[in-house]
């Protein structure tokens, strides 16, 4: 048996958890540079706020409606996703975080009642965070995913957790889901299969094998299987990144060289910093940069270059060395640029590295950044290079709520 964990509205709860005034009420969370709707509230959906809407042109229906808008604060939800994995991890021996707000538990061969163990993760996880969950179980990863469906859909009767452990049960559940919400279909492929008459779940699980390989590869023949409650996905361990990046849209257009030059530090820093959490070394790191792609004629510029390293390094001093040795080939004057970013590639474990006889990373470093790494996650980013402005991401967010749980000016006063 397989659980399936989902955060409800999650951005949206994360915001309430700390302005409980908001619960009830329209809420929506902008992406990078406040451009669009990136996730809704169930009463922000309900006024008529589409996902990816312009906030621009929907900003009379938010002050019309009262919807409150917030600036991504992916800081906060990082953390409040930390917590509630954390929590869920001790109700299974198996956990895989499948996204920022999802997660599978394997609870194969656990001596429990299936429906009250989901009920008691739920209360749990709403007891300490704050966050609503809801929590479906079924035979397989799909079937799992079905029932989170069902549970949050009729929460008032399901409590918000249920499980799919008969066939009869499987067969109802299939029946109601629309083909286009299974996990998995997507709306080309649902497109596809509206054509051939499949409307719901249980009509894809009655396809004959053929047809389904045709319309959708052997994916698509897993999922039908999984569908019909035979389980090819199996739990997957957490992989190392192959490659890290970071970039950024600027809030204005850069003309100078020292401001692109900034901002290509910060961001090779921050891959840095993510490249030594999983213990890899880098041997290669790509540049790039971008005039805005809403000017005409020759005024458009972009370029990329790739600089391969003497020797592995993970070390934020050296890879901004060598991300700032790539700018230099690649910059042109007189022209506004928009948008920057840095990818680091090829990564080596730092424990199976080989050192040369010639070129190797300043044995200092490692013992530095290691210091440096402890301070920061402990204080928040305190130490940085020179190199570095003070304010890490340059975005416009004129409706970011404060870090509550990252950054200590931030965190809630409680006056007696």
């Amino acid at each position: 048996m397989y659980a399936l964990i989902d955060c409800n509205n999650f951005y949206a709860s994360c915001e309430r958890v700390f302005n409980p005034s908001l619960v009830g009420k329209p809420v929506v969370i902008l992406s990078n540079n406040d451009g669009c709707v990136i996730a809704r509230s169930n009463e922000a959906k309900a006024v008529g706020v589409p996902m990816g809407a312009p906030a621009f042109e929907y900003r009379y229906l938010f002050e019309r409606q009262g919807v409150a808008v917030f600036s991504a604060n992916f800081a906060l939800y990082g953390d409040m996703s930390k917590r509630v994995m954390t929590i869920l991890s001790d109700y299974a021996p198996i956990q895989e975080i499948y996204s920022i707000d999802e997660c599978f538990l394997d609870l194969s061969n656990m001596p429990v009642d299936l429906r009250e163990h989901g009920l008691k993760m739920r209360k749990q996880v709403f007891l300490w965070t704050g966050i609503p969950v809801s929590v479906g179980i079924g035979t397989t990863k799909a079937l799992a995913k079905v029932a989170n469906n069902i549970a949050k859909k009729f929460t008032e009767r399901t409590g918000g957790s249920y499980v799919i452990d008969t066939e009869e049960k499987r067969i109802n559940a299939l029946k109601w889901l629309a083909v286009e919400d299974v996990w998995g279909i997507g709306r080309r492929n649902a497109k596809k299969l509206h054509a051939r008459g499949v409307k719901t779940a249980y009509d894809f699980s009655l396809l004959s094998r053929s047809l389904v390989m045709n319309t959708m590869t052997i994916v698509g023949a897993r999922l039908q299987d999984e569908l019909n409650g035979i389980p090819t996905l199996e739990m997957e361990p957490v992989e190392l990144k192959q490659s890290i990046a970071t970039t950024r849209t600027f809030e204005n257009e850069y003309w100078k060289y020292d401001e692109v030059k900034e901002r290509v530090c910060t961001f090779a820093v921050s891959c840095a910093q993510k490249l030594r959490q999983q213990h890899s070394l880098c041997t290669k790191v790509e540049v790039f940069i971008q005039s805005s792609r809403f000017r005409e004629g020759d005024a458009q510029y972009a370029n990329s270059v790739v600089v391969k390293l003497p020797f592995p390094t993970s070390s934020s001093i050296e890879i901004v060395n060598f991300a700032v040795q790539g700018l230099d080939i690649i910059f042109k004057t007189d022209i506004g640029y928009k948008r920057a970013g840095v990818v680091l590639m090829e990564f080596v474990p730092d424990n199976e590295y080989q050192p040369s006889l010639f070129f190797n990373s300043d044995p200092k470093h490692a013992r530095l950044m290691q210091a440096v790494d402890r301070l920061n996650d402990k204080y928040g980013t305190k130490i940085r290079l020179a190199a570095m402005d003070k304010r890490t991401h340059k975005m416009h967010q004129e409706k970011l709520s404060p870090k509550y749980t990252t950054n200590l000016k931030d965190i809630i006063q409680v006056k007696l």
